[in-house]
């Protein structure tokens, strides 16, 4: 891309991505390296478009000068079929969130795996991997799965509520790591996991501001155990909070939604992210959130009454 240097535009496809915090993280970080970056939401829901307008959406940002696109939800398996190359480990996880555009060349990535797996490094350094429970084995839980495995988790024990679901996930993955065991579970098995358990992993919606709650019988949790919430919005979720108060090191969201962020920028730009600076200025954002939140709030109070 000779224009690199010169500016970068890039953008986020899937549905309801407007209120999305990775177009202001990656202006912001492009902004402090003196790089010209404009990042824009392309929403299916907005546009009126179908998921499998994926494609079209594609071509059209190689026609207008697009250096790439970030991908979510629901085109992280659907674009698979547009690509010319995938990396190996996009390929492996059967999904890919980053596409570069190089040469008229679609080019995919996954940085959900390798931003999981820098903020567990980073965010838990030293944290024990013999035997990790995950609960969820969803979309997002596969990429976690796989970045837990790929960092050296020997024993998997992937809880789902659907059976199958977990089944066919410990399978496939059991397939990419064989020296690993990964076993598909059931929420009734917590009680005899955890106590074998070095940390847990939460990737269910459980702990969203839609979805209040806990995801386990907190009492299951020990001092001795890591507990990482891949949920950021609240940034401290109920299980996040109570695990740090029962003594667990713990490990937010807002970890692995800035890691995957830090690694897509440097796919567009060429340049290694500041994470510190890029997480600093997440949290920013998610307090600025917070405070129009709560003042909406206040005002519907006043109108209200």
């Amino acid at each position: 891309m000779s224009n690199r240097a010169e500016s970068v535009l890039v953008g986020l496809v899937g549905e309801g991505v407007m209120p999305s915090l990775t177009p202001p993280m990656h202006e912001r970080e492009a902004d402090v390296q003196g790089l010209r970056l404009l990042y824009r939401p392309i929403d299916l829901l907005e546009l009126e478009l179908p998921a499998a307008a994926v494609g079209d959406l594609l071509t059209a940002a190689r026609r207008m000068g697009f250096n790439g696109v970030n991908i979510t939800h629901p085109c992280k398996q659907l674009v698979l079929g547009h690509l010319d190359e995938i990396s190996d480990d996009a390929a492996r996880l059967g999904a890919v969130n980053t596409v570069l555009i190089q040469d008229g060349r679609f080019i995919g990535h996954n940085t959900d795996f390798s931003g999981f797996g820098a903020a567990l490094a980073n965010g838990l350094p030293g944290a024990k991997l013999n035997h990790v429970v995950q609960l969820g084995a969803g979309g997002a839980g596969s990429a976690v799965a796989y970045a837990l495995l790929k960092a050296g988790v020997g024993t998997l024990d992937l809880v789902d509520m659907d059976a199958n679901r977990a089944a066919e996930r410990a399978a496939e993955l059991g397939g990419l790591f064989p020296s690993a065991t990964v076993t598909p579970r059931t929420p009734a098995q917590l009680s005899e996991l955890m106590p074998l358990a070095d940390g847990l992993v939460h990737c269910t919606p459980i702990g969203m501001a839609a979805h209040p709650g806990l995801p386990l019988d907190i009492e299951l949790l020990e001092a001795r155990h890591w507990v990482a919430d891949i949920v950021y919005r609240p940034i401290e979720t109920r299980l996040v909070r109570e695990a740090r108060a029962k003594g667990c090191k713990v490990l937010d969201g807002g970890r692995m939604a800035v890691g995957q962020a830090a690694d897509a920028f440097k796919l567009f730009t060429g340049r290694d992210a500041d994470r510190d600076r890029m997480r600093a200025h997440f949290l920013e954002l998610i307090a600025l959130e917070d405070a129009a939140a709560a003042l909406a709030g206040g005002t519907f109070a006043k109108a209200a009454h």
